[in-house]
């Protein structure tokens, strides 16, 4: 109970700040040495879903009026939902999630972060977010497959380097995890039928509930922090994480 508890809060708070979900997920599933499986996986993504579909409801109401908007999402989710399934379709994920990998993949993405942050900003996400940014962005999100580089970290990188700026590059990622949380939902809804298990029960319940909070909450500060500071926390952290790492793996 504690470990799904712990997990749900994690997720929530790590979907959406560039820091990678999954590295952490994978790390405290060794720390505790428990695996949520399946039905966890599902329950605190469809958390994390409701919450950016929340937060952001006015904007989707404006951009479901609105074709182009939505054939952009399209292009640059593609990308990154067909690379997933193939990934996970031929068994490779697993392959990935390494303590070794995160950790370069922390470190390296990190630094990539803290370049971005340093490009003057042009470009504004109502009038030059196109099919050539929709594209250039989603082919860059599928690296997000990786532990350790975090899709929304890759996804504001990628921004960043376009020339937009903090909020519109977190504005971007936010919106563009939603039709990846919805179909990392939909797999695990599949996979959950396959194998013959249901949602429903007060643990998976609350995992959606606590993942949603604290998605909901992150998103909210997260913005209000990029208005006032530099991704630089951010870059600190994956590199100190990253040290701590790979020194656990080369050195003890």
């Amino acid at each position: 109970m504690t470990e799904v508890l712990i997990l749900s809060i994690v997720q929530g708070i790590t979907e959406f700040i560039p820091v990678s979900s999954s590295s952490h997920l994978v790390i405290l599933t060794k720390l505790m040495n428990f695996s949520g499986g399946v039905l966890l996986d599902i329950s605190v993504h469809i958390g994390s879903f409701f919450a950016v579909i929340i937060y952001f409801r006015k904007d989707l109401i404006d951009y479901s009026k609105n074709l182009k908007i939505l054939s952009l999402f399209l292009i640059a989710s593609i990308p990154v939902i067909l690379s997933g399934y193939l990934l996970t379709k031929y068994n490779l994920v697993n392959n990935l999630r390494t303590l070794e990998i995160i950790g370069w993949a922390t470190i390296l993405f990190g630094i990539l972060l803290y370049i971005s942050d340093k490009i003057k900003v042009k470009n504004e996400f109502e009038k030059n977010f196109d099919v050539s940014v929709a594209f250039k962005i989603g082919l860059l999100q599928c690296f997000s497959l990786i532990p350790g580089v975090s899709r929304s970290g890759i996804v504001i990188t990628a921004s960043r380097f376009l020339k937009f700026d903090r909020i519109d590059s977190a504005k971007i990622s936010f919106l563009l995890s939603i039709p990846t949380l919805l179909a990392v939902s939909c797999y695990g809804f599949f996979k959950m039928i396959q194998e013959g298990k249901s949602i429903q029960n007060e643990i998976n319940y609350l995992s959606i509930i606590l993942s949603f909070i604290f998605s909901y909450l992150t998103i909210k500060y997260l913005l209000l922090y990029l208005k006032k500071f530099s991704l630089n926390f951010f870059v600190i952290y994956r590199i100190i994480l990253g040290i701590i790492l790979l020194s656990t793996i080369y050195i003890y």
